[in-house]
């Protein structure tokens, strides 16, 4: 079981179709017994990095999350929001300490001659192929203003061209994080859910 975590931060419905779509059973909850006792966990969300902090902490969310996916090495894919507070820190709308799982920050685009948000359809360019090895495009959907930067560059799967090469998702070790939607990315998100919850049955 999916443990698809709510805390008020938006599209964990669309996620949810994505993986009953796959087959793949899931609960929406922010129930603490029964995200102990999923299979795995997946962090959803759009919106302010600050707010999705806050919405954690009043769910008592924080410490467990450490809990399930740092300490017991629970497999963990965080999407959009989801991605962008595992790192330490975020900047929106104020700089605010996020879940530290993965070193560095997540500060706004500063593009001249580029729209903010980043919104479409992109290519990737994957540098650990692990979950997208059944992907048959490299086309995914994005939307977004802020974008992550994490101290070591060995955590990065994949970056997309927007101005500069934009990290696109990141994996370390049990932890597997985009910030494209791969609930919207039709055939070749639907692929990368599948591989991941495959791999990590």
């Amino acid at each position: 079981m999916v443990a698809i975590i709510d805390y008020g931060m938006g599209n964990v419905a669309s996620v949810q179709k994505a993986l009953n779509f796959l087959s793949i059973k899931s609960v929406i909850t922010y129930d603490h017994d029964v995200i102990r006792n999923s299979k795995s966990i997946l962090l959803p969300g759009v919106g302010s990095f600050f707010q999705g902090m806050q919405n954690l902490r009043e769910r008592n969310l924080i410490d467990l999350l450490k809990e399930q996916v740092i300490e017991k090495q629970k497999p963990f894919i965080g999407i959009c929001l989801g991605m962008q507070l595992i790192m330490e820190r975020g900047n929106e709308p104020e700089v605010c300490a996020g879940l530290g799982w993965i070193k560095g920050e997540v500060p706004k685009f500063e593009l001249l001659n580029l729209n903010v948000p980043h919104m479409g359809w992109n290519n990737i360019e994957i540098k650990n192929d692990t979950y997208y090895k059944n992907c048959k495009t490299k086309d995914f959907y994005f939307i977004h203003s802020y974008h992550v930067v994490p101290e070591n560059k060995e955590d990065i799967a994949a970056t997309v061209e927007y101005g500069f090469d934009v990290v696109a998702s990141l994996q370390k070790k049990n932890i597997f994080a985009t910030q494209f939607h791969p609930e919207k990315s039709q055939s070749a998100g639907l692929a990368i859910l599948k591989t991941f919850f495959e791999k990590n049955a």
